[in-house]
Parts: structure tokens; sequence; C-alpha cells
């Protein structure tokens, strides 16, 4: 697990990120379009795991896409993210693409660290996911989502349940008070991974 550090870090607002190797090539871009989006000074740390089905899983589930399964790690990553998360003079904001915006959803039901999640195109199709949704408390004040209105149209029978899930997820949210937002994106999943981050983030930092 490798930490890359772009912006202010001296910011009063720092925002983290799993990402892997395709989202840090497409870091700045992203950081671009925030900064293009918002007036908020800011900082953001990237957390490039190891193993992206893995590191940022929940709990175990069998492979939904080729042959990798999933396994139960993000606990041990959220760990040491909490790790470097530890000034409590600055404002955290969690977020990531896939299935590190999933991770960083779980990551806000179990700590009050984080003031808020930028959810783009999350992996909620994952195995009993809205059901944990259902039985606990999230932790932060607001949580943006987004999906690409074409993810839900493939023949995978998990994934395909994708704009379901990602609607009860919302609807969940609202219910309990969070501020929350759902944003229609075109296209597929793998279209625009930077602005639509950069998207979720922005509203973030533009809502406090």
């Amino acid at each position: 697990m490798e930490i890359y550090r772009f912006g202010n870090m001296s910011a009063p607002v720092i925002l983290i990120q799993p990402v892997d190797g395709h989202d840090l090539s497409a870091i700045e871009n992203e950081i671009r379009l925030i900064e293009e989006d918002t007036d908020r000074d800011f900082g953001i740390i990237c957390i490039k795991v190891d193993s992206w089905n893995n590191d940022l899983s929940p709990w175990k589930a069998p492979a939904v896409f080729r042959n990798e399964s999933f396994g139960e790690g993000a606990l041990l990553t959220l760990e040491k993210i909490l790790q470097i998360c530890d000034d409590k003079t600055k404002t955290y904001y969690i977020g990531g693409y896939s299935l590190a915006g999933l991770f960083s959803i779980w990551a806000a039901y179990n700590t009050d660290v984080f003031k808020g999640v930028a959810a783009a195109s999350p992996s909620v199709w994952f195995p009993d996911f809205i059901q944990y949704m259902s039985l606990h408390n999230i932790e932060c004040e607001a949580v943006y989502l987004s999906l690409g209105d074409k993810e839900g149209n493939t023949r995978n029978k998990v994934m395909s349940t994708v704009n379901k899930c990602i609607e009860e997820a919302y609807e969940m949210l609202k219910i309990k008070g969070i501020d929350t937002v759902l944003e229609w994106n075109s296209g597929g999943h793998f279209k625009d991974a930077d602005i639509r981050t950069a998207k979720a983030f922005s509203w973030l930092l533009n809502r406090s």
C-alpha cells in the first residue's frame, strides 16, 4: 500500500481516495477539475492498494467478473487510512470510483472520522451490501452517489442489479436524514472515472 499526497496538505480539508494505477495516472486531471469547480482549498491523499478486490472488500464474496473473488481486507485498509487521518483540526472526506466508492460508503459506517463520502459509480451490487446498509447507521453528514446510465446494461446477473441497488441506497440515506444526491452520468462503468470522481468530491466541498 503506497501513499501519494497532492495539493495543499496544510489546507483545512483533506480528501482521501483509494486508487489503483489507472486512477493514479488520471489524478492530476481529477484535481484540476475539482479546482475548477470549487474555491475551497484542499489536499488529497491517494492510497494505492495492493489488491483491489481484497483490500477494498468488506467481506468475502465469489467472483462476479472474470475469476478473481473478493477478500475481506477493507477493515485493515480502513485502519491504515485512519492512521493518516489523525489531525483533529482538519476535515476529512473519503471517496473513490467503483469498488473504492463502495469501500468509502462502508468506511463511513465504521468510523465518524469522515464528514462526507464521494461515491462515484460505487459497486453497490456487491453481495449483501444493501442489506448491510439497512441494518446499520452511517456516521457521516453527506453522501454523493452517481452512476452511469448504461451501467446496468450487462448480462452479468449480479452487476445488472446496480441501478436498483443504488436507488435503494439513495432512498435509505435520505430516510435516515443524510444529505445525499444521486446523479446519473452518461455512459457505462468504464467512462470518465476521473471526471465522475471530481464531480463527487466537488459536491462535498461546495456544500460545506
